[in-house]
């Protein structure tokens, strides 16, 4: 076989293995090398470049034994014996998601844990599993956003046949597979990369580190021929692209483009669909409008709009970047328009933000929610809506997650009000650099305001075990009671057509105060066509107006009812009504 690696800034490249001379690779074009070495499969092997010693992991190693640091070992995707042959796939349009973490979703942290919990995501109605990154990272747990190897499944995770497995059992169980990718920024530690060539952007960094160097092709040429992996040798249904507005890219086609059209180009030849969804706080609609009209033609896009406005609506937060969410019409126009920032001011900013989004756009092509890993896990202590929320409001923001215009996303263990917070976790190997980023995580919260002692040591190993789900809440009280909302709501935006329609001129929206005019005491009346999602966050009693032959299809409280033309919703509690089928 050939084995290949561009390392444009070595002199020399050899192939080492345990027991054997080394394999000297040519030179070619574009400073790939190659060279014939026949490898067995699960064999160890790493590259020396130059005239070092140090052995380093292939940058597209597929398996990482003995983790990040370590040598890599051949791993032959074709070898496992799928059963998925009759899959068909699904589209996102009327798609549930749900996000997990597999080191916490789980007590076993692994994904063969996860495929034993596939029954209770059937059972709740989810379509489409999203899983967080799974990719090698240094240490035993982490959230997966400090990868420094794209091409691994995380040896702890099971590893790369294990993630086969995963997928495999999923699509049996009618699942679709999402798989999160980073491809904005690499890890602290044990990346490599940049000894083989220049994969990083000198003297340009985001958020997280040096940018990735996308003027670099053969960069360019990892990042999509990496997304093909996960989308062809791994079955999976489609991708979400973390944080694409920190791609510093300058190319005449941007590298969302060239990931819509590989991915759009295997789905053809697969006759699967093929999913790309992109995290991305630009408000921007030129990512999922269509190529023929200028846009990279990416399949939706987060709506983290959608998030702050609902989780102001019912906590009354207004810090920060929720401030301008306390606007009367922030849940109006979120539900209408999609973004409430689509060219206005942004306070948090200092600017104006945004742009709309035209309305030809479908619905669907924004994926809303109210909770998920970041607005949970980037919060000071980790906690959830049901730390801070009784079960009424918990009740109500299942109906604002689940009837939502857009594609409905949740997050584990939100649709039975989970105990456990899930905080920002870290297994780093490196005494010092686990030690920074306890001190800069204290830091930062305590600049804004926050308590130092709530503020946990993700180096501490509690901290991890913390954030693991309790499964033996599930059929526990109120616990209980919410997941089978959770589960009515889903059957209902199943079963009534309008509550699909993907057209947002089929929207209607209105709030009013309640009686202390604050953030969090309002009411909303929100449409679907012939649905009406009635919300009083209110401390009265709330009446609207209905019209004949409409009835309450769902209500999270018993004590709401229709009378002389007029549907009553008690305090923290929402109803749908509707048009009998």
């Amino acid at each position: 076989m050939v084995i290949e690696v561009w390392a444009p800034r070595a002199a020399r490249v050899r192939v080492r293995r345990a027991g054997q001379g080394d394999v000297e690779l040519e030179s070619a074009a574009g400073g790939w090398w190659r060279g014939d070495v026949a490898l067995r499969d699960g064999e160890e092997y790493g590259f020396v470049l130059g005239d070092a010693e140090e052995v380093r992991p292939d940058p597209r190693s597929r398996r990482q034994p003995r983790g990040v640091h370590e040598v890599s070992a051949f791993f032959d995707p074709t070898a496992f014996a799928w059963s998925d042959q009759h899959w068909t796939g699904r589209q996102l349009a009327g798609g549930l998601i749900y996000e997990l973490h597999i080191g916490t979703f789980t007590p076993e942290g692994t994904l063969d844990g996860a495929i034993a919990k596939l029954g209770h995501l059937v059972d709740l109605g989810v379509t489409h599993v999203e899983l967080l990154p799974v990719n090698g990272f240094n240490g035993v747990w982490n959230w997966g956003y400090d990868g420094v190897l794209w091409y691994t499944v995380h040896e702890a995770y099971g590893g790369p046949v294990a993630y086969q497995r995963f997928v495999d059992a999923a699509h049996a169980a009618g699942l679709a597979v999402i798989q999160d990718v980073v491809y904005n920024h690499l890890g602290p530690s044990g990346n490599y990369l940049p000894e083989f060539g220049p994969y990083l952007r000198e003297g340009s960094r985001n958020t997280w580190g040096d940018s990735v160097n996308l003027d670099e092709p053969a960069v360019r040429s990892f990042i999509v021929e990496n997304a093909l992996m996960w989308l062809g040798d791994y079955h999976v249904d489609g991708l979400r692209l973390d944080a694409v507005h920190a791609l510093h890219d300058e190319q005449p086609v941007h590298i969302l483009q060239e990931l819509a059209e590989a991915s759009d180009a295997l789905s053809a030849q697969l006759d699967l669909p093929r999913t790309l969804i992109a995290e991305s706080d630009l408000n921007d609609p030129k990512l999922i409008l269509p190529r023929e009209a200028g846009g990279y033609g990416l399949t939706a896009q987060w709506s983290d709009d959608y998030h702050h406005a609902v989780h102001v609506a019912l906590t009354g937060e207004t810090a920060g970047y929720y401030e301008d969410f306390a606007d009367l019409d922030a849940v109006p126009k979120v539900w209408t328009e999609g973004f409430f920032h689509n060219g206005t001011f942004s306070s948090f900013r200092g600017r104006d933000h945004g742009s709309p989004i035209p309305p030809a756009v479908p619905t669907w092509r924004l994926v809303t929610f109210s909770q998920d890993h970041d607005q949970i896990g980037n919060r000071a202590a980790g906690d959830r809506l049901s730390q801070s929320l009784p079960y009424g409001r918990l009740a109500v923001a299942a109906l604002l997650t689940l009837l939502t215009p857009g594609t409905p996303m949740l997050f584990m263990g939100e649709e039975w009000g989970a105990s456990t917070p899930w905080q920002f976790f870290t297994s780093h190997p490196e005494p010092e650099l686990g030690a920074a980023t306890a001190k800069g995580r204290l830091e930062e919260f305590t600049r804004m305001g926050w308590d130092e002692s709530v503020v946990p040591d993700p180096q501490d190993p509690a901290t991890f075990e913390r954030s693991t789900l309790k499964w033996d809440e599930v059929s526990e009280g109120d616990h209980a009671r919410l997941l089978q909302l959770y589960r009515d709501l889903a059957a209902l935006r199943r079963s009534r057509p309008e509550l699909a329609d993907p057209s947002f001129a089929s929207l209607r929206a209105m709030s009013g105060e309640g009686a202390s005019g604050e953030p969090g005491e309002r009411a909303f009346a929100l449409g679907h066509g012939d649905i009406s999602v009635l919300v009083n966050l209110t401390r009265d009693a709330v009446s609207w107006d209905v019209a004949a032959g409409r009835r309450i299809l769902l209500s999270t409280d018993a004590a709401a009812e229709v009378l002389d033309g007029e549907v009553v919703v008690p305090p923290d509690a929402g109803v749908v009504v509707g048009p009998a089928l």
